[in-house]
Formats: structure tokens, C-alpha cells, sequence
């Protein structure tokens, strides 16, 4: 099969969008075409390009997780980069006032946690609100968009990780969470989402045929994507995630896990597609940085018959029923949510309500939900 052909390959054929306009990209290293040519120069020969937004990490990729960011120019195209990660994540008028178009190009990972996409939901009502376009150059699903796993996040527990009332692994691509977000949560901006070709729901990365480009820091294969909506709920507790090692979010542990009986209690659960190998690491940075952790890799032997969230759940049940030592992390403000639930989402799993069956059941419920209400994005 022909490589995909990504949307921003295709602003010629899209140009009446384009023409007599000042445009403003949100984007990263990620944004390149198939060719390895940056979206920021392809734009900058076929439009008047006139400014870039920096999402989390920034527009060259160079800053951790969570570091806010200042504006700035940026030292190889000259332009103005202005944040929408920090104290301005939502655009105000003086940003709008300099551009006619806001677009983004970024390849997201598939995930309800990962906060492109509302940095992107967040830039969409700045559009509504001030009369502007918005363009999304549409990118894969890493992931693939054939399978929707997890729980619809209730809103109470709503954050930059987590907005809308989504699930976990959502199986849409960047386009079409934008005609999501724009009409199912009534954004109502003029939104133009420029399509991608030779793209089937089927696909995972690999099937594309084209470069994965990190997105950011700890994101650094397609099988991180994969195993991410799994352990990214160990963000908010003290059990490390895996930043610090080459292989984050693909194994999970802390210096009071017992390694061999962590993966023989999780690997009895003879859950599809997975196997729990015993992992001792130690992290040169984040939590526990240069301490020896006791946890497990996730070995992803069939991603199809993989689910993340299960898995997630799974592990979370096991770690802090036979784990004294097991904390969600205090919230950043007093009184808010902590990360964790805003990650998990929903009060069932914050105050343990129910048995584990009946949270597997929940996420079967939930992702059944969410694929009718997909459908016709």
C-alpha cells in the first residue's frame, strides 16, 4: 500500500482557505510531512505565515513535562512563538488580533490524557469568540482507530489532562476529535479540518509508512502509545511511571514493590495480550531519581487483543490492595482534585466503590457509549 498522505501535504489542493490570509500554527517537532519537511516552512512558502503557538513542550520538543513557557522568537525561522501552555492556555484577543487563521499540526498519541488536544479545544473557542478560522492538518492515530477503551470522564474532574467526556483511548484522529469537540461539545467555531489520504481506521502507525517523530519527551516509540493509557494513571501517586528510563510508561515500580510478586499476582489475571515480566530500574530522573525500583514491564505481545484500560485498572486494583505503602499524590492546590483524579475521572475510582469486575464492566459500558457518539465525526 501507498504511504498515508497527511493533510498538511495537502495545502495546495485546500489553498482558497489560505489565500489572503495571516496564519498562525500551532505545531512541534512533529510537524513535518512524509518527506521530513517542516510544516513551519512548507506553511511559510505557501501562506502568509506570520506567527507560531507552543503547546506543552514547546515548538522544538526541548522542555519536560509540565515546564511552562514564556513567548519568545524562534531563533531559526525568525518568528514570533507565543505559548498556550502556562498562564495562557486559552488565547486572548492580542493573539487573535494578529491572525485571520489559527492551525494546528501535531501528532497526538490517542490518549484522553495527552493535553495537545485541548491546547487545540482551548485555541477552537479563542476562534469562536474572536470570529477566526481554525485548521486542522489531520495526522494518524497512533494507536489506530479501530478500538475505544475506558471511562467517560465526569466533569467535575475536568482539567488539561482530561476536558471533555471522553474516554481514555478515544480512536479518533486529531481531525475528527476537532468536529467532535466543535459540534457533540458545542465549540461552534468555522472549523476546516484538511483530510488525510490512504488512511484506513485498521491502521497503527507502522501501516502508514510514515516517520515517527517523538511528539514529546517520554513518548519515545509507538509501543510507548500503546502502553501509555495503561500507566499514565501512575502519574499522580508514588509509584514511578517510568520517566527517567529509556522505556517510559512500559513499566511501572517503586523501592517497596516486590517485582516477582507483582508480575506473578498480574499475570494470573491472564489478561489478552499483555505479559508482566519482573523489572528492577532506577531512574536518573522524576520520582525517584537514582533509587532502585521493584515493578514490571509491560510486554505488549498482541496489540489488537491488548486493552489498555482493563490492563490500567488491573494493575491500579492490585498495587494499592496489597501495597501499604501505595499514595495518590496530595492535589497541586489544596482542596482540588489531585492529578490522579483527573486522570482516572470518575468518583468510582477515587473512592474504590466498586469490585474490580464491576469497574471492567464500567469501561465496557462507557467505551460502548462513546463509539455510538463518535460515529458521525
Amino acid at each position: 500500500m501507498n504511504r498515508t498522505i497527511l493533510g498538511i501535504e495537502r495545502v495546495d489542493e485546500f489553498k482558497e482557505i489560505f489565500e489572503g490570509k495571516r496564519i498562525g500554527l500551532i505545531t512541534n517537532p512533529t510537524g513535518i510531512d512524509g518527506n521530513f519537511k517542516s510544516s513551519i516552512d512548507i506553511l511559510a512558502e505557501k501562506t502568509n505565515l506570520v506567527c507560531l503557538y507552543s503547546p506543552e513542550h514547546g515548538v522544538r520538543g526541548s522542555l519536560q513535562a509540565g515546564v511552562a513557557l514564556e513567548s519568545y522568537v524562534d531563533e531559526i525561522t525568525n518568528l514570533p512563538v507565543y505559548s498556550l501552555y502556562g498562564k495562557n492556555k486559552k488565547p486572548g484577543k492580542d493573539l487573535m488580533d494578529l491572525v485571520d487563521i489559527m492551525a494546528i499540526d501535531i501528532q497526538d498519541c490517542g490518549s484522553r490524557y495527552y493535553t495537545f488536544i485541548y491546547t487545540m479545544a482551548y485555541s477552537m473557542m479563542a476562534c469562536k469568540e474572536f470570529g477566526k478560522t481554525f485548521v486542522v492538518f489531520d495526522r494518524p492515530n497512533p494507536v489506530g482507530c479501530d478500538k475505544v477503551e475506558g471511562n467517560l470522564l465526569e466533569l467535575e474532574y475536568r482539567s488539561f489532562v482530561g476536558y471533555y467526556s471522553i474516554p481514555q483511548r478515544h480512536g479518533m484522529t486529531i481531525g475528527e476529535l476537532a468536529k467532535l469537540f466543535n459540534e457533540e461539545f458545542e465549540i461552534g467555531c468555522d472549523l476546516k479540518v484538511i483530510p488525510m489520504q490512504n488512511y484506513e481506521r485498521w491502521m497503527s502507525f507502522e501501516d502508514t509508512h510514515l516517520p515517527w517523530v517523538i511528539p514529546t519527551p517520554n513518548m519515545p516509540t509507538i509501543q510507548t502509545c500503546y502502553a501509555y493509557n495503561t500507566t499514565c494513571v501512575f502519574e499522580g501517586t508514588n509509584v514511578a511511571e517510568g520517566r527517567g528510563t529509556t522505556t517510559p510508561f512500559e513499566l511501572v515500580g517503586a523501592p517497596w514493590l516486590k517485582s516477582e510478586e507483582l508480575a506473578d499476582r498480574l499475570n494470573k489475571y491472564n489478561l489478552p495480550g499483555v505479559y508482566f515480566r519482573p523489572q528492577y530500574f532506577t531512574p536518573m530522573f522524576s520520582k525517584y531519581e537514582k533509587e532502585l525500583c521493584g515493578g514490571v514491564f509491560l510486554h505488549i505481545t498482541d496489540r489488537k487483543a491488548f486493552n489498555a484500560m482493563k490492563t490500567s485498572w488491573v494493575m491500579l486494583e492490585e498495587i494499592r490492595k496489597n501495597n501499604p505503602e501505595f499514595k495518590v499524590n496530595k492535589p497541586y492546590v489544596e482542596g482540588h482534585p489531585s492529578l490522579f483524579d483527573h486522570e482516572v475521572g470518575t468518583k468510582y475510582m477515587i473512592e474504590q466503590t466498586y469490585s474490580l469486575e464491576k469497574e471492567l464492566e464500567i469501561l465496557d459500558e462507557d467505551a460502548a457509549k462513546f463509539t455510538k457518539t463518535r460515529e458521525k465525526y
